[in-house]
């Protein structure tokens, strides 16, 4: 069974940049075999959408508050979000999801991943 590890968070100052790794736990899983999702989850507030990207990786969904600062991107064994010109309202644990079926969606960017791991917080403070 996949199970999903987050890595990558911590503090940062406003303006700054993080990357964000999210890779099988298992050794010999084959993590291009998934469809994977970034979400995050600010303090008080419900989890939302952040980045989305196919198995191939010839496919991306956006939330429009991270469109032109944040990038994902996947090799066979992890996917990346590169957060660029990081913002306070950027704060929040960020979770990865895995599914071997993810269906995109304007308003939650992607839907349908099964697979959570147990996330990693990024606070972008000065």
């Amino acid at each position: 069974q996949l199970h999903v590890v987050e890595s990558g968070g911590g503090l940062v100052q406003p303006g700054g940049s993080l990357t964000l790794s999210c890779a099988a736990s298992e050794s010999g899983v084959i993590l291009s075999d998934y469809h994977i999702g970034w979400f995050r989850q600010a303090p008080g507030k419900e989890r939302e959408g952040v980045s989305c990207i196919g198995r191939r990786g010839d496919s991306t969904n956006y939330s429009d508050t991270v469109k032109g600062r944040f990038t994902i991107s996947r090799n066979n064994n992890a996917v990346y979000l590169q957060m660029n010109s990081l913002k306070p309202e950027d704060t929040g644990v960020y979770y990865c999801a895995a599914g071997l079926q993810m269906s995109y969606s304007g308003t939650r960017v992607c839907y349908g991943l099964t697979t959570w791991g147990e996330g990693t917080l990024v606070t972008v403070s000065s």
